[in-house]
């Protein structure tokens, strides 16, 4: 694999590790990079220092999978690759509920779910599928007067998130375990899985929280495509210095 192509520009498929954040995995790929070049180019040593490194498309901490990383000429089509549709399995934890939506913060209320039948399950998947008028989570990424949202919220401010339009093409409920509640999403750019667990809890008259996360499609590209950052490493000749988190 040539990830050095930056005449050119060159896209990633990268598998992104439990609790790694998205700008971790692209800070590590450009300082791969960078030294790989540095290595084979004395000029690039004694002078050019940068090399352009983005993703398209954040994933939560406690997210893992596919993850597009643009290289060089390549991160000018970002907008492009966010664009495109994703693809997303996990499980729902049914009977209780986290300021964040997921296992981030700790549980805030727990709920009876001893009456929730598979019918009602699907009924509420069902519900969650086409256009949708979806708000945000307060724990994320999103500007609000300028702040991101989830410093607001680690604040303890109550601050309101407007809704947005999204689109879920896909809502396949893949097993019912309870608490837990498997699924396949397929959905347009924008839309907060957390906010589809939020939402499912209440359809139930329940509660719920995403209690796993892995983003297997975007677009055309597929997580079994992907590299891990240390096979990355290793190309890059610095086998062993980059262990995937646990």
């Amino acid at each position: 694999m040539d990830i050095l192509d930056l005449a050119t520009g060159t896209v990633l498929r990268v598998y992104k590790p439990y609790t790694w954040t998205s700008f971790d995995v692209t800070k590590k790929i450009q300082r791969l990079v960078l030294r790989k070049l540095k290595r084979q180019s004395r000029k690039l040593a004694e002078g050019k220092r940068k090399v352009k490194v983005g993703h398209a498309g954040t994933l939560d901490p406690l997210a893992t999978g596919l993850l597009i990383v643009c290289i060089g000429k390549e991160t000018k089509n970002i907008e492009k690759y966010m664009g495109m549709p994703k693809e997303y399995t996990g499980a729902f934890y049914l009977g209780a509920t986290t300021p964040s939506f997921d296992k981030e913060t700790a549980v805030d209320q727990s709920f009876d779910i001893s009456s929730i039948t598979d019918a009602a399950i699907y009924a509420a998947a069902k519900q969650l599928t086409g256009e949708l008028d979806q708000v945000p989570p307060l724990f994320s990424a999103i500007k609000k007067d300028g702040v991101r949202a989830y410093q607001m919220a680690r604040a303890g401010s109550d601050v309101q998130l407007a809704s947005r339009k999204v689109l879920v093409l896909e809502f396949e409920i893949t097993d019912i375990q309870l608490p837990l509640v498997s699924f396949r999403i397929s959905c347009s750019k924008g839309t907060y899985i957390r906010s589809l667990a939020r939402d499912f809890g209440k359809l139930l008259h329940n509660g719920a929280y995403l209690d796993s996360l892995c983003r297997t499609k975007i677009g055309n590209f597929d997580l079994g495509q992907a590299i891990t950052v240390e096979e990355l490493a290793e190309i890059c000749g610095e086998p062993m210095k980059f262990k995937a988190k646990a």
